[in-house]
């Protein structure tokens, strides 16, 4: 069938055929349950025809390709984040349990190659790859790829929706016809005009897409899964064209997916979350991966009374109330966003309120136009992405400095919440705001997540996850965590990689903007404490940067992989994400520091206020859009011509900072000009104060004075690092809690247990991961099994 991947050590396939035929749209329909650890439900996704098979059909009519990706003119639209108020959810629950009763006893028909059909086995269809090459199809049937993974798919079928009422004021003829031919055509040009309506209709549009999932279907389709992907077809369709536009999925989850994790929040209480996985979301459910692949979606969750369910949506959502004791959750996006970036967060949380000052202060910065923005009012008129209701275009939300927001915790953490990050949401907001401009996205959650999550923070639209890790560093890690995740509101979301091995277009940017918005949220320092501070973190991470480049494959480390192959796709769509399984490179920092680092070179080179005046006609130019590298260099120095002269231009950087393996050689020679910095020379200076005092109090004998009485909360890491590396026993419980409590940030310490070849050192290794092990993602557990076995 597929190339077969080992999924812990290749590249991450991306099977869809895009070319072909592309998600506009989907809907989701699911319930999640916590004892079986399965989520199952129906999704409908919504197709136009690829951009390489778009072409006239067989009765002369035009197909029904969109126009999306021609459509550039704007129209006025209605504010973003106002709710659909007229859609009910909707809900396949009593449809997919009739098909559940009647498998009874077959519920998992799989054989051992994972293959599935709705009748029999789908044992005709043909590999991949021959499926994919249109030209040579003759008379070989068209087959859909999805991407998909660790999922149990049940039944597929088309969706008729015809059979909608009312549906007629989408169809150019008046009458239905009950000619098969004719009425295949019509169904896919009914969801081409409903996919093709203007930006300012976009309610009547979700309206009726709910509307078509919930139509009748009218005929199975075949459809076998393989490791990574789920292929459909219809018998006698042969061209995409032809293909259903319309297809409903039935599906489950299975408890060892790679999508979400199923863990226990901080006070044991069930839950489950996507946790940013290599995989992304094709273990939650089928879709098609590539970046180019923008959708929205439209999604009802129900669950048991008492769960709270976050998903990225514009809307904030009120849960319904189906039957007693359970609820239902409906969340929508009407802004294109890769299916990557869908996010959901199932538990017990809680909502932290505002406090009193803080909702004065969101009262009051919400319309104030900050005097940076004058500078691009002239960018107002146009945008270069496809329709939808763009907020850019939107004169209220143009002048909205702090969106809506709120912070769901465990009851246990609402406090430290209250005391460290609820005041600092507006800050960073604001701040971000007077950088950049306006703000893509119409609100924002933020959640704490469980312990076992190994990042310490993840942004997606419209919600953040927050390690609890951050909160322990008080006010400084939280805001400047808070104001790195913001800053990919704009860079990773609203302007996206159009190759995921570009990781440093939304990593690099989001670790330079994270200082400028954070000095500017801290209104009390002076210019000269905000460089002073800034110059310190830089060469922070220029260590961290040099450690990392010693101790890592030197593939992993260069920013633009592919070279000029980047962002080039096969004729089908599908691609790989190279070393995307790679378990390690989901903790090398290389892609955020060395973007930084570039960015911060460039910055320097051309003045910090022209450079952000350049970013902010970049955000402006492209957001809603996927970007390359060169995209933002070429569009940087037209802007800058004067710098060309002096050897600045496109392919040196590349030479110099993407292409190329260990430490930029400009980096290198800037490296000793941080040693002139006061702040820096300051830290120096205590840090040998307190060598000497420690050597001091080894020679006197004296004991260490108690846990409690030493200051480490914000170096904790750091702390343990010493600890270990001094064989320092009675600091070993610090050690085992930093492990426990802080996964996001302790893998690496398992290495320094275990590289000390100390036969304490490694029981503790040992009696950690044992504990942890059940909770932590694959991709950390299996860093930390070989570093322990």
């Amino acid at each position: 069938m597929e190339t077969q991947l080992d999924p812990m050590k290749d590249d991450l396939p991306l099977m869809a055929n895009t070319s072909y035929m592309l998600v506009k749209h989907y809907i989701l329909d699911l319930d999640v349950d916590f004892k079986s650890k399965v989520i199952e439900g129906v999704i409908v996704l919504f197709f136009e025809t690829g951009s390489r098979y778009r072409k006239t059909s067989s009765t002369g009519k035009d197909d029904c390709q969109s126009q999306f990706d021609e459509t550039c003119k704007m129209r006025a639209s209605e504010p973003c984040h106002i709710p659909v108020t007229n859609v009910s959810a909707c809900s396949f629950k009593t449809e997919y349990n009739d098909f559940a009763v009647c498998g009874k006893g077959e519920e998992d028909t799989s054989d051992k190659n994972g293959n599935y059909s709705n009748e029999e086995q789908a044992s005709g269809i043909s590999s991949s790859k021959d499926c994919c090459d249109i030209e040579d199809h003759g008379n070989k049937d068209f087959l859909l790829v999805l991407d998909c993974c660790d999922l149990s798919v049940l039944k597929v079928e088309e969706v008729d929706v015809a059979a909608v009422s009312g549906i007629e004021k989408f169809t150019r003829s008046a009458k239905l016809t009950d000619v098969s031919k004719e009425l295949e055509n019509l169904r896919n040009q009914i969801i081409h005009e409903l996919l093709t309506l203007p930006a300012d209709r976009w309610k009547e549009q979700l309206y009726y897409f709910t509307r078509c999932s919930q139509a009748p279907g009218c005929g199975e389709l075949l459809f076998t899964t393989g490791t990574w992907s789920l292929e459909i077809k219809k018998s006698g369709i042969q061209t995409p064209t032809d293909f259903p536009h319309a297809i409903r999925i039935w599906y489950k989850t299975k408890p060892e997916g790679r999508s979400v994790t199923w863990t226990t929040d901080q006070t044991g209480r069930p839950c489950v979350y996507t946790m940013g996985s290599p995989i992304n979301n094709r273990a939650l459910f089928p879709c098609q991966e590539p970046p180019v692949a923008l959708s929205t979606w439209q999604a009802s969750v129900r669950t048991a009374a008492g769960f709270v369910v976050l998903m990225s949506g514009e809307n904030s959502a009120e849960p319904v109330q189906l039957q007693e004791g359970i609820l239902s959750w409906y969340y929508y996006v009407t802004m294109p966003m890769p299916a990557s970036t869908f996010t959901i967060a199932v538990g017990c949380w809680q909502e932290v309120k505002k406090q009193s000052f803080t909702a004065a202060i969101q009262t009051n910065t919400e319309f104030s136009l900050p005097s940076s923005q004058a500078s691009f009012r002239w960018h107002e008129e146009i945008c270069g992405h496809v329709e939808y209701p763009c907020r850019f275009q939107n004169p209220a939300a143009r002048l909205q400095a702090v969106i809506p927001y709120r912070v769901f915790a465990p009851w246990c953490l609402m406090e430290h919440c209250k005391e460290h990050l609820l005041h600092l949401i507006p800050q960073c907001l604001s701040a971000a705001y007077t950088t950049l401009g306006t703000h893509p996205f119409s609100r924002l959650d933020v959640l704490i997540v469980p312990s076992n999550f190994s990042s310490l923070g993840m942004a997606s639209p419209h919600i953040i996850f927050l390690s609890q890790s951050v909160l322990r560093g008080g006010s400084h890690l939280c805001g400047t965590r808070l104001c790195h995740e913001i800053a990919h509101a704009w860079f990773g979301l609203a302007i996206g990689a159009r190759d995921w091995t570009e990781e440093w277009i939304s990593e690099g940017f989001a670790t330079f903007l994270e200082d400028i918005f954070w000095a500017r949220a801290q209104q009390q320092l002076s210019h000269d404490e905000v460089k002073g501070q800034q110059e310190l973190k830089a060469i922070l991470r220029w260590r961290r940067l040099r450690d990392e480049v010693q101790n890592s494959e030197e593939e992993l480390q260069v920013l633009r992989p592919k070279k000029e192959s980047t962002g080039e796709l096969s004729e089908s769509g599908a691609s790989v994400v190279k070393h995307g399984l790679k378990a390690e490179k989901i903790f090398m920092q290389v892609h955020y520091l060395k973007g930084y680092f570039l960015l911060r070179s460039l910055a320097r080179t051309i003045g910090e206020a022209s450079y952000l005046a350049s970013l902010r006609k970049f955000v402006h130019k492209f957001h809603g859009q996927l970007v390359l590298s060169q995209d933002f260099l070429c569009m940087l120095l037209e802007d800058i011509p004067e710098q060309k002269e002096s050897g600045l231009t496109v392919e040196s950087i590349f030479q110099n900072w993407l292409d190329t393996s260990g430490i930029p050689k400009p980096l290198l020679e800037e490296g000793e000009t941080w040693k002139e910095c006061q702040l820096v020379q300051q830290v120096s200076g205590e840090v040998t104060k307190w060598i000497q005092t420690n050597q001091s109090i080894r020679k006197s004998g004296k004991k260490k004075r108690k846990r409690d009485e030493v200051v480490f909360q914000k170096v904790r890491h750091r702390w343990c690092e010493l600890v270990v590396k001094h064989k320092y026993v009675p600091g070993y419980g610090d050690v085992e809690e930093f492990l426990r409590e802080d996964q996001a940030m302790g893998v690496y310490l398992y290495g320094e247990l275990m590289v000390n070849e100390d036969a304490k050192q490694q029981e503790l290794a040992h009696k950690c991961f044992a504990a942890a092990r059940e909770h932590m993602d694959a991709s950390s557990a299996k860093v930390v099994a070989e570093m322990l076995f």
